[in-house]
């Protein structure tokens, strides 16, 4: 009797034993399918670039060939930069893309990751080459770019079906103009299913642009070429952006900023805001990516600060945009939290 209650307590543990491995193997994979799908406070759907940059004393005159002073290359993009800028603040951010299957796109995620950007959503696309951009830098900062879109133009609208989960988890999506318009409609259709609210930076500007995707927009941020595209207002002052972001409200956005480069910004909200937002001045030594320092940052305080008015919410963005300026390079010149004076942290 004994030795028949010994060897049922024998099989009784190694079931248990066998049961415990099944469930051990059950909550990896519920942890490794949660790590896969983690909550973030922002979703960024677009594009992911190499920027290949040119420092020159002038812009060269069409025909003319200028000799430069110096080359460099980086990681870029409008959507990638912007999401760079939001998780270098200290948001929980996601990027949704493509690169290609080339030695610039495990560059780009690689650049992601140090940023502090969740990339378990960048796919590689074997027959394209990762999107570059080629930029002209003269010596007074500006610049000229020509964006070759390579794999960020593979996306589908399955593409977006596929994140819907991701794209639900967030607070807020943010997309740009680098990637096909159809395909943004789909993920802000998704967003506004689910409650998410859409940010729409409209760059770079086009005159054909798909009126349906607007209709879908909470936030939309454009800098002066953008908004007269939009509007039909040239933007030259403060003024005009006012005349601009009064007639784009009348669209039924929430918000509409409007940037405005060494003179600010202005904002207007459909709650009665309008005001425009002085910037500290500052010695610019490469203003590319300006605005996708602006958009990240903004949409962090969003969601990290949402007790700040909207006003303050673009203020403290602009001043992180004027940080990145002072320096060359797109992502590269783009702030962490630790480098911000403490009022724009705290």
């Amino acid at each position: 009797m004994l030795r028949y209650d010994c060897m049922s307590l024998f099989i009784s543990l190694r079931h248990c034993v066998v049961v415990c491995t099944y469930l051990d193997m059950f909550l990896l994979g519920l942890a490794a399918s949660e790590s896969k799908n983690p909550v973030n406070d922002i979703v960024v759907f677009g594009s992911i670039n190499q920027d290949l940059y040119s420092y020159t004393e002038r812009f060269p005159q069409p025909g003319e060939t200028v000799i430069g002073k110096s080359f460099k290359s980086g990681a870029g993009g409008k959507g990638a930069n912007q999401a760079a800028q939001a998780a270098r603040l200290g948001a929980k951010t996601a990027m949704i893309g493509c690169v290609g299957d080339d030695v610039f796109g495990p560059l780009n995620i690689e650049a992601l990751k140090k940023s502090g950007v969740n990339t378990d959503f960048i796919e590689i696309c074997s027959d394209s080459c990762t999107g570059t951009a080629t930029i002209i830098v003269n010596n007074e900062g500006e610049n000229m770019i020509v964006v070759a879109p390579g794999a960020n133009y593979d996306m589908t609208p399955e593409f977006a079906d596929k994140h819907d989960k991701v794209i639900a988890s967030a607070k807020i999506i943010l997309c740009q103009n680098e990637i096909k318009p159809h395909i943004t409609k789909r993920a802000f259709e998704f967003a506004k299913r689910n409650n998410v609210k859409t940010f729409l930076n409209f760059a770079p500007a086009t005159a054909d642009y798909d009126k349906d995707l607007f209709n879908l927009v909470d936030i939309l941020c454009t800098n002066e070429t953008e908004t007269e595209i939009l509007s039909d207002i040239r933007v030259n002052n403060a003024n005009d952006a006012q005349n601009a972001a009064e007639k784009l409200l009348s669209d039924g956005y929430e918000a509409v900023i409007i940037t405005l480069g060494a003179n600010g910004v202005y904002v207007a909200d459909k709650n009665g805001l309008r005001e425009h937002l002085d910037v500290s001045p500052v010695t610019a030594v490469d203003t590319t990516g300006a605005g996708d320092s602006f958009c990240g940052a903004f949409a962090f305080y969003m969601v990290t600060r949402p007790d700040l008015s909207l006003a303050e919410q673009c203020r403290r963005a602009a001043e992180v945009a004027t940080i990145s300026v002072q320096h060359q390079g797109t992502q590269s010149s783009f702030p962490f939290a630790k480098d911000l004076p403490r009022e724009l942290i705290e």
